[in-house]
């Protein structure tokens, strides 16, 4: 499966930028869509489904936790890649990512050309 469209869920202008930045260098082709929140991020995956989700921790109104429980609970279909994006260096934060069978990757920012690289093989098989 190509990686056709991402949506970027992190509360800071910078970290949104960079990502775009990073994936329009990547593949102009790919769209994003941005979140600046749990909540928000929701609201978007209830209209459309993009092919991955790029995803910080510290956020807030709705945390990246707090999102992943209330999209495993109330979204019946997954997107087939979910990469936590943090500054968090925590092993307690990237071993309950990994609690979530579609969390896939965990990087630490900033996204990179190699984060990409990795969430496209995933979505290939």
């Amino acid at each position: 499966m190509p990686m056709r469209n991402i949506l970027v869920v992190d509360d800071d202008d910078a970290d949104q930028f960079i990502c775009e930045y990073t994936i329009r260098k990547y593949d102009p082709s790919i769209e994003t869509t941005a979140a600046f929140n749990g909540r928000e991020a929701l609201e978007i995956l209830s209209r459309k489904t993009p092919d991955a989700i790029i995803l910080d921790i510290n956020m807030p109104i709705m945390n990246g936790f707090e999102f992943l429980d209330r999209y495993a609970a109330d979204f019946d279909h997954h997107v087939p890649v979910v990469a936590m994006l943090t500054s968090s260096l925590l092993d307690q934060d990237r071993k309950r990512a990994a609690e979530y069978y579609f969390v896939r990757n965990y990087f630490e920012k900033p996204l990179t050309m190699e984060h990409l690289d990795l969430m496209r093989k995933v979505l290939e098989g």
